[in-house]
């Protein structure tokens, strides 16, 4: 018996639900008109050289073009922007019709109202299940904010509450990088 025919696909996803991840809006363009989805499976994977990673499936229709443009932005959505998230997670009509954006270096879709955005040449893609993980390397960043992000869990949204315990000390036995100021 296979590991995925012993894990049913719906236990799988409310587990895993309990996982709170970021929201953000993987976008690129091809020379012809922007393109863009929601994506959850953000994430930063190294310092040396930067590098990011996210998970497109592999049935997206944006992903191909993606691909084929050979850089993408990821904007990192704040909790303000629930709306957008819903635009850009449905499959459908002219997801850039009514959304405010300026193009990245990379010529990539930055979205008005974004909490930052990295902007990143395609590296490498490996396939993965039902999915690819993407591999970007990064060529640019967007500024700080100190708006609250967007945030997913168990199957709908919610947002952080403002810190008031500084967290280095609480991390440091956490974090595997050299010293806390260097977590991404």
């Amino acid at each position: 018996m296979t590991v995925a025919a012993e894990v049913e696909a719906a236990r799988f996803r409310a587990v895993l639900g309990h996982f709170c991840t970021g929201v953000a809006v993987v976008t690129g363009h091809d020379g012809r008109a922007p393109v863009g989805f929601a994506c959850q499976s953000f994430a930063a994977l190294s310092l040396d050289p930067p590098l990011v990673l996210f998970c497109p499936a592999k049935s997206s229709r944006t992903w191909p073009v993606l691909r084929d443009a050979g850089a993408f932005a990821v904007n990192v959505l704040s909790a303000s922007q629930r709306g957008l998230s819903t635009v850009f997670g449905a499959r459908g009509a002219d997801k850039f019709a009514a959304v405010e954006w300026s193009p990245a270096p990379s010529g990539a879709p930055l979205l008005a109202g974004a909490l930052t955005w990295v902007d990143c040449a395609l590296e490498t893609v490996h396939e993965a299940g039902d999915h690819y993980v993407v591999v970007g390397r990064v060529t640019a960043l967007g500024e700080e904010s100190v708006e609250r992000p967007l945030l997913f869990h168990r199957g709908g949204y919610t947002v952080t509450e403002p810190s008031v315990v500084p967290v280095e000390g609480e991390l440091g036995g956490f974090l595997t990088w050299p010293r806390p100021d260097d977590w991404v």
